[in-house]
């Protein structure tokens, strides 16, 4: 066994403590508009030139772009002239507004919300709940009153969840075959993106959207197009409203937000409205079964415990809350990506 010498721990405490300092470099640069600049110009700009185009100090912008060079989000060349930016190919893909692939606006979605909860982290720690009384004065019995705190927000949010859809939205649609399943609810279906994914990958299904008044009118105002006849919507609460009829019921990160108890109450619904043969999918980031890992599902936890009632948990917990609904047969699979897909049958 070798000494603590043999640790470089200067090195990893410097990772572990600098990782807010990442984030928020990441947020500005998102949030001024750096990615999409460099990409609409078709060239590399100086420091200066950004500055002027986007409204900033030459400075304080100078020192940005190198940030963000030594976080491989932008390249630089350095000639007589000086030095001049552009964006990386991670950048191009996942960090502008126009790419298919766009995730900003889950970055300004962590950087509005989610980060100012996170202020919070060692209050939350020490009382068990949410922080969104310390962080926005709204009241820790309601998890989405942040995140719907204003239209701005609630669209921050929607097109944030929307951009994740694009990347791993296919994986666990496949995870199972789920062509035998014509007539699917997507409860807390958000921005539709999910929905939009799940009719592409099984075009003889039909999804409703289940999810709260002002949520499903601006997925139909902004989200998803009237032209899309094969996904329709369901405006209500399904907590305290009926639940219709269906062969298949999608919780795509729902659970994740709410206690055990909130969760059978939940899934016991589910069941009793589900058609005989029909299923629930829940897709949800999963712990490993001794909750060793992965470290990006344990963060997820806690960031359940800033912003929710609830947690991530292993694929055991879920088959627990999916039997005790009265749901059989349920299979487990990992997809490799961020979340992972548990199918109970009924």
């Amino acid at each position: 066994m070798g000494s603590t010498e043999d640790l470089d721990y200067p090195q990893i405490l410097f990772q572990y403590t600098n990782g807010f300092l990442v984030s928020k470099v990441l947020f500005a640069a998102c949030e001024l508009g750096v990615f999409d600049l460099l990409l609409e110009s078709g060239e590399p700009l100086s420091s200066e030139a950004v500055a002027a185009r986007l409204g900033a100090s030459p400075i304080g912008m100078e020192r940005l772009l190198d940030a963000c060079v030594g976080l491989k989000l932008l390249a630089v060349e350095v000639t007589r002239e000086g030095a001049y930016y552009r964006n990386t190919e991670i950048s191009n893909l996942y960090l502008t507004k126009s790419s298919p692939k766009s995730q900003y606006h889950i970055m300004m979605y962590y950087s509005n919300t989610v980060y100012l909860c996170w202020h919070y982290l060692t209050e939350a720690v020490r009382e068990g709940r949410n922080q969104y009384e310390r962080a926005f004065g709204i009241s820790p019995k309601d998890p989405f009153g942040a995140m719907y705190r204003s239209e701005e927000e609630m669209l921050k949010f929607m097109a944030g969840q929307n951009s994740i859809w694009s990347i791993c939205g296919r994986d666990v649609l496949v995870a199972f075959d789920l062509s035998t399943f014509k007539h699917i609810y997507d409860l807390g279906g958000g921005g539709g993106a999910l929905a939009r994914e799940c009719v592409s990958v099984y075009p003889n299904s039909a999804v409703t959207i289940y999810d709260l008044p002002k949520v499903v009118q601006v997925a139909k105002e902004r989200f998803v197009p009237s032209e899309e006849r094969r996904i329709t919507f369901h405006e209500g609460d399904f907590f305290k409203d009926s639940i219709p009829e269906a062969d298949l019921y999608i919780l795509s990160k729902i659970l994740h937000d709410w206690d055990d108890d909130k969760c059978k109450q939940l899934l016991t619904k589910i069941y009793k409205a589900c058609t005989p043969g029909g299923a629930v999918l829940l897709v949800e980031s999963l712990l490993n079964e001794d909750k060793s890992g992965p470290v990006e599902t344990q963060l997820y936890s806690m960031n359940m415990l800033v912003q929710t009632e609830g947690k991530e948990r292993t694929p055991a917990e879920y088959s627990s809350l999916l039997q005790a609904a009265g749901f059989t047969e349920v299979q487990v699979k990992r997809t490799g990506k961020i979340y992972d897909a548990i199918l109970g049958r009924k």
